[in-house]
């Protein structure tokens, strides 16, 4: 049956329904409905001293869609915004509607900004990043990896063979161009 903007005839009344079918219908009637005390704004039964609860202080200007008029009352703070991925979170908020596309794009490349921001920060810390354990690539060699998967039907066999290449990838070119770098600068002098 094609989409139509009327509404399509029922087979059964309500009556018939709720004859044939316990407890049918419950929320039709307020009466039946057993939320409907719940539902009714009754201020001095829920204790509640205001109107609109107290803001949490903003310290720092927070991001926020352009569709909302202010922040919720309380909002997480436990990793605020920082570097190049930071700047590209608060211009999607800014620029474009969370109903574009555009939106969700620059924040999915912000966070692969981020997750590189965050590898060559642990560079300059004293506990840089391993990929070897890190990937679970050293597991996959101790704790039966390949026996796991083969003949238990699962979907992540399609894609094992690119997983090395996108892991590590990247380490990979890294080195390289480190490599190429030192090369170059040892053959200046």
């Amino acid at each position: 049956m094609p989409y139509t903007a009327e509404q399509p005839k029922r087979r059964e009344s309500n009556e018939e329904l709720r004859a044939r079918i316990p407890g049918w219908g419950a929320d039709l009637d307020p009466k039946n409905r057993p939320a409907v005390p719940r539902e009714r704004f009754d201020p001095g039964a829920t204790g509640a001293h205001w109107d609109f609860p107290e803001r949490q202080p903003e310290k720092r200007p927070r991001e926020r869609s352009i569709e909302h008029k202010f922040l919720p009352p309380v909002f997480g703070t436990s990793s605020p915004l920082k570097g190049l991925s930071g700047v590209m979170r608060r211009y999607a908020y800014r620029t474009y509607s969370e109903a574009q596309a555009a939106h969700w794009l620059i924040l999915l490349a912000s966070d692969r900004v981020d997750a590189v921001e965050s590898h060559l920060r642990s560079f300059v810390s004293l506990r840089p990043d391993n990929p070897i354990t890190e990937t679970g690539v050293r597991s996959e060699l101790t704790r039966h990896g390949y026996a796991s998967r083969v003949g238990r039907n699962r979907a992540d066999l399609k894609h094992q063979w690119i997983d090395p290449i996108l892991v590590a990838g990247p380490w990979i070119a890294a080195g390289g161009l480190v490599f190429a770098v030192v090369r170059a600068v040892a053959r200046r002098r």
